[in-house]
């Protein structure tokens, strides 16, 4: 496939692209005219808007800063703030579209399948939302003002993929946005542009809080866009105190310990994860998925409870509210529905499974009255291979060999 010598020949080529190859031959002869020599140079990187942008995302919380960003073309005074927006994102799956590419593609706005590589000072400036790849120095270096990422925390505090569930999980009451410049190898590392704090609403879910945040930033990312060069120019040093680290959530993380964790701590878990990975217990060694937690403050629970009834996994049916209620380390947890085969609620587990226990005058089996901790198994020590030195995982070699 013919390809044009150089950046500027590309841009000559984009420029008459009916030309094709006569266009870089007579761009290496140096007989281009003037027109196109003004072409090539306005390409080489603005001091003011309007810019040309290329965007990076996957899911809602990018989409919601995308739905900002494309309808701001213009600014209050009437001046062009955004003359070009394209999408970078990863390429469709069978099951559905990212939203963004949905988005994207509704809107008419030009869509690339990552990886992608913009030519040469194409484009102005990238902007990283969410999008969950390390990108290249060699692709930074193609924009003249770098690429800006907006990360949904107080950076250096919750770097990593996942920093509004472990705002809620960590009991955060402030949090907020950082627009950082991204930098090659390590994410959420770069110098910060701008910043700015949110409180975080009582009782608000990750959902709720994303929303929060992805408005908040996108007004963030227009006012940086508004002063680009002297903001990228004053960026500062991220702080080398206060780091934390924010990983993916995971299933381990729903386990419930009743021995140890508060309502509290229970109540910011669900509030962070619960509408993805629900809580879980395991009763009489089945796994019970809880839903609907409540706040138990609103329940009025003035009965008077045997030491026994007060061991942590203890279970009581609170009649008057329809509520699951369970002995935690501190107090009292509640939830309105359990999933034990089918979706249940609180009413039904315990008319269907716990009430035989608890009738009058029966010997109450204390493991059917209380839910379990569960305890993960411990996985054996990696052995050392004798041939690499490399440590293989005896329970995993296909992924082992896999990697190495």
């Amino acid at each position: 496939m013919w390809r044009p010598a150089s950046g500027l020949a590309w841009a000559a080529a984009r420029t008459f692209p009916r030309m094709g190859k006569t266009v870089n031959r007579l761009f290496c002869a140096g007989r281009i005219g003037a027109h196109l020599e003004k072409e090539c140079g306005r390409r080489q990187g603005r001091t003011a808007p309007p810019w040309r942008i290329l965007f990076f995302g996957t899911d809602e919380f990018a989409q919601r800063v995308l739905e900002k960003l494309h309808p701001s073309r213009f600014l209050k005074t009437g001046k062009m703030l955004v003359q070009q927006l394209e999408v970078v994102t990863l390429p469709a799956t069978k099951s559905a579209e990212l939203p963004v590419r949905k988005y994207a593609l509704m809107n008419q706005i030009s869509v690339h399948d990552w990886p992608y590589f913009a030519p040469n000072d194409y484009f102005d400036v990238g902007i990283i939302v969410s999008f969950g790849n390390l990108l290249s120095e060699t692709l930074i270096q193609q924009f003249p003002y770098g690429i800006l990422n907006l990360h949904p925390s107080l950076l250096p505090r919750w770097r990593g993929p996942a920093p509004i569930f472990h705002t809620l999980i960590h009991g955060d009451q402030v949090t907020g946005v950082t627009i950082i410049q991204i930098r090659p190898t390590r994410f959420d590392v770069g110098p910060i542009v701008m910043q700015q704090e949110c409180a975080v609403p009582p009782r608000c879910t990750a959902d709720e809080l994303g929303v929060i945040l992805a408005e908040t930033g996108a007004e963030m990312l227009l006012s940086t866009l508004e002063s680009l060069p002297e903001l990228v120019k004053n960026a500062r040093e991220q702080s080398k105190e206060g780091i934390t680290f924010a990983p993916k959530i995971n299933v381990g993380m729903s386990w419930v310990n009743w021995q140890e964790q508060t309502w509290e701590e229970l109540d910011q878990i669900y509030r962070a994860i619960g509408s993805r990975i629900p809580l879980r217990t395991l009763w009489m060694d089945k796994t019970v998925k809880l839903l609907d937690l409540v706040d138990v403050r609103e329940i009025p629970v003035s009965l008077a409870f045997t030491p026994e009834q007060l061991i942590p996994g203890t279970i009581h049916f609170h009649k008057e509210s329809n509520t699951l209620l369970v002995r935690c380390k501190n107090g009292w947890s509640g939830f309105k529905l359990v999933v034990l085969k089918k979706v249940l609620s609180a009413a039904d587990f315990y008319n269907g499974y716990l009430h035989p226990y608890f009738r009058k005058g029966s010997k109450i089996n204390q493991t059917a009255t209380r839910f379990q901790t569960h305890k993960p198994e411990k996985k054996p020590k990696a052995k050392l291979s004798k041939r690499t030195g490399m440590s293989l995982d005896v329970n995993n070699l296909n992924d082992s060999v896999l990697y190495n």
